[in-house]
C-alpha cells in the first residue's frame, strides 16, 4: 500500500510539472519574439539589454506606417480562406467516393496523393515560375490560391477519408434507400455527421495556407504578396533587423494563435473524432 501511495503521489507531481515543462519550451520561443519587438534594432543584439530595456512601439509603429502591413495582412486572409474553401470543395466528394464506393485502387491513389506531399519545392521552382510568368499570372491572388489549394489537398482528402470512414455505411444506404441523391446524401448526411473533422481539417488547412512562405515568397512581388513575403523583406545585405523582425514576426503569428486558442475545442474534438466507439 505504501509503495502504491508513493507511486500515487509521484505521478500526481510529475504530471503537471512535465506538462508545464513541455508547455514552457513551446511557449517560450514566443515570448522571446514578443519580448524582443519591443526593443530597438540596435537593443536587440545587446547582451545587458537581454531582459531589462525600455519598451518601444516603434517597430509596429514603423510597420503599420512604413510596410503597408494591413494589406499583406488582408493578402493572407484572402488567399488562406479561398485555397482552404477551394481544397474543402474538392476533397469532401473526394473523400465521400473514396470512403463510401472504394475501388481496388484506392489504396494506392491515396498513397499516391500523400507522396506528392514528399517532392521537393525547390525541384519544381523554375517550372512553376515560369509557366506563371507565361501565363500572366505571376504575383496574382487567383495563383497563390491554387497553389496553396493543390499543396495541402493531399493532407485535407486523407483527413476528411478517415472521418468519414468512421461514418457507418448502413446510414448513407438508408438515404440512398430513401432516394437521396449523391449531392443530397454529402448535404443531408454526410457533412452534419462530419461537421467536427470537417472543421478541424478546414482550421488546420487554414494554418497550413496561412504559414506557407516558400511559394507566396517566390510567387509574389507586391500585389498578391502575403505576410511571409513582409516577414522575408526585413532582411536586408547588412543583416536583419532583429526588433523590426521580432515586431512584424508576432503580427504575422498573432492573428492564428489567437484563432486556434478559440477553436481549441473544435480542433480536438475534431483530431480524435471516431477515436473512441
Amino acid at each position: 500500500m505504501g509503495i502504491v501511495s508513493e507511486t500515487s503521489t509521484f505521478t500526481k507531481i510529475l504530471r503537471p510539472v512535465l506538462a508545464w515543462s513541455v508547455g514552457i519550451l513551446f511557449f517560450f520561443p514566443i515570448f522571446w519574439m514578443v519580448l524582443t519587438s519591443f526593443k530597438t534594432d540596435a537593443d536587440a543584439v545587446k547582451p545587458e539589454f537581454l531582459f531589462f530595456f525600455t519598451p518601444t512601439l516603434e517597430n509596429y509603429l514603423n510597420m503599420t506606417e512604413n510596410y503597408d502591413y494591413w494589406r499583406f495582412a488582408q493578402n493572407s486572409v484572402i488567399t488562406s480562406v479561398f485555397a482552404t474553401a477551394g481544397a474543402l470543395a474538392v476533397a469532401i466528394p473526394c473523400a465521400y467516393a473514396m470512403a463510401f464506393n472504394p475501388s481496388r485502387a484506392t489504396k494506392d491513389v491515396l498513397m499516391w496523393m500523400l507522396s506528392t506531399k514528399m517532392l521537393p519545392a525547390a525541384a519544381v521552382l523554375y517550372p512553376m515560375t515560369f509557366l506563371t510568368k507565361s501565363l500572366g499570372l505571376f504575383d496574382t491572388h487567383f495563383m497563390v490560391i491554387i497553389v496553396l489549394m493543390l499543396i495541402n489537398l493531399p493532407i485535407v482528402v486523407w483527413m476528411l477519408f478517415t472521418y468519414f470512414k468512421e461514418i457507418p455505411r448502413e446510414i448513407i444506404e438508408a438515404g440512398q434507400m430513401d432516394g437521396v441523391t449523391t449531392w443530397g446524401e454529402i448535404r443531408e448526411i454526410l457533412i452534419p455527421l462530419a461537421w467536427g473533422g470537417i472543421a478541424s481539417t478546414a482550421l488546420l488547412c487554414f494554418i497550413f495556407c496561412w504559414n506557407e512562405a516558400y511559394w507566396t515568397v517566390r510567387l509574389t512581388t507586391t500585389d498578391a504578396a502575403t505576410l511571409s513575403k513582409l516577414i522575408e523583406g526585413n532582411r536586408a545585405p547588412e543583416g536583419l533587423f532583429f526588433g523590426r523582425l521580432s515586431a512584424v514576426s508576432a503580427a504575422a503569428v498573432g492573428p492564428i494563435v489567437v484563432l486556434g486558442w478559440f477553436c481549441q475545442k473544435q480542433l480536438v474534438q475534431g483530431l480524435t473524432f471516431g477515436a473512441v466507439k
